[in-house]
């Protein structure tokens, strides 16, 4: 199975994404952490992935559509995208490298939220520095705060998520990934998903719409 997730940053893409993958035992290709991973490594791409991360811009189409293709390629079961694709070009791109592996793709899922809420839940994250665990001050906050659970590593707000890059991110979302819905819609491969409520609430509406599992 062969799944994406859309939604602009706040939306819980990466939340639904993980445990769709889990429920559906396929793998969860989060590109924005594989990126993050990379710059905490020191690699050529984790340093290029940086500068337009840190500027609240969208990595390069070409950087990205070499990195998802062989993360595809390497998980013959099946894949829940989360973060990709962002633009037309990768979209596309996904497609070709689908179709050659002929496994295509189930269905793309929108996740809407309003602008409001996006920024009320975007301020209020704090991601681990040792771990990368993600939590919210207010919706999932850690046992101690400013205390990562899981490793006892310091949370932080990571740069791209204070006010001006989320703004940035959010329009460059609505100027080149928005026009993904009118893609997908054209062949009834799209799905809008009210994400208001609870993980549980929304996980229960993103499920309903897939087949049954085996």
């Amino acid at each position: 199975m062969e799944i994406i997730l859309l939604g602009p940053q706040g939306s819980g893409k990466g939340t639904q994404a993980a445990r769709l993958a889990r429920q559906r035992g396929l793998v969860h290709l989060a590109t924005g952490e594989i990126l993050r991973a990379a710059r905490r490594a020191g690699t050529e791409l984790g340093n290029l992935a940086a500068s337009y991360l840190d500027a609240g811009q969208l990595v390069p189409d070409a950087v990205m559509i070499d990195l998802v293709r062989q993360e595809i390629r390497s998980a013959p079961g099946g894949v829940c995208l989360d973060g990709f694709p962002r633009t037309l070009a990768q979209a596309q791109a996904l497609d070709e490298t689908l179709a050659e592996l002929g496994r295509p793709l189930d269905l793309a899922v929108a996740l809407e939220l309003p602008e409001a809420m996006l920024l009320e839940r975007i301020s209020g994250r704090r991601v681990c520095t040792g771990c990368g665990a993600v939590y919210h001050i207010v919706y999932a906050p850690s046992r101690v705060p400013c205390v990562c659970d899981a490793c006892g590593g310091r949370l932080e707000q990571r740069s791209d998520d204070q006010p001006e890059a989320v703004a940035q991110r959010l329009r460059l979302y609505r100027e080149k990934t928005a026009p993904l819905l009118d893609y997908y819609a054209r062949d009834r491969r799209l799905r809008e998903v009210d994400a208001r409520g609870d993980v549980e609430e929304v996980y229960r509406r993103i499920d309903a719409l897939l087949p049954v599992s085996s």
